[in-house]
């Protein structure tokens, strides 16, 4: 269903807490690079999406090589090729609950008529024919529900080749972090820990002690 400039697209813009942007990477040249700040700076919190920078950040957000299993965004913008695009679009549906599916947004040139059918076909909404930056700015939307700063984790394999590995929390509010020197294992934010079927966010998990929370289990084992 295209949804381009109806109240529904409004709605759900300013209510979602989180953009997921595909192809975002760390070529500052790139507009799916600029927009992490530019939606940032008004309040959403960023998942970016690029296996080459995986591990990195933009903006102090972590870079992620792919989507989880398990995990449910809210809006997926699309900074790619129309064939890679349609790649995109046929994991989320074969992966995604009709009823969870989250809004996707074609960037221009991001558009593919495969992908829009089958789409229309599942029922679920779509954009097309515009930026979602230049959406926000024209009607000066802000995410209503922000949740920044942002929590998140990362786990490199240790340098000394000993088969452990190294666990770290970070805050979006930090400084930049380069591609890890040691081989990424697992990145992402505490909503992605919540709800990821990946063995590590998995494991993680099974951690918890007691009456212990998601967010102090992270500090206990990064300290």
């Amino acid at each position: 269903m295209d949804v381009t400039n109806s109240r529904t697209l409004s709605e759900i813009v300013r209510s979602s807490s989180t953009i997921h942007i595909y192809g975002a990477g760390l070529n500052t040249q790139r507009p799916a690079h600029t927009a992490v700040k530019e939606l940032s700076d008004r309040g959403w919190a960023i998942a970016p999406i690029h296996p080459r920078d995986a591990g990195a950040t933009i903006e102090g957000f972590p870079i992620r090589p792919k989507l989880d299993e398990g995990v449910n965004p809210e809006i997926v913008v699309i900074f790619l090729a129309p064939e890679r695009a349609r790649s995109v679009v046929k994991r989320l549906i074969l992966s995604i609950n009709p009823e969870k599916f989250p809004l996707i947004w074609f960037q221009h040139g991001a558009e593919d008529d495969d992908s829009i059918s089958a789409l229309n076909e599942l029922g679920a909404k779509y954009v097309q024919d515009d930026c979602i930056v230049r959406y926000t700015e024209r009607n000066d939307y802000h995410c209503e529900n922000s949740i920044l700063p942002q929590l998140w984790c990362l786990q490199v394999r240790s340098p000394e080749e000993d088969g452990c590995s190294i666990w770290s929390v970070h805050s979006s509010n930090e400084c930049e972090i380069r591609v890890p020197a040691n081989n990424l294992e697992w990145v992402g934010s505490l909503n992605d820990l919540k709800n990821s079927q990946s063995t590590i966010p998995r494991y993680i998990r099974s951690l918890k002690t007691g009456t212990e929370s998601l967010d102090e289990l992270v500090i206990r084992l990064a300290n």
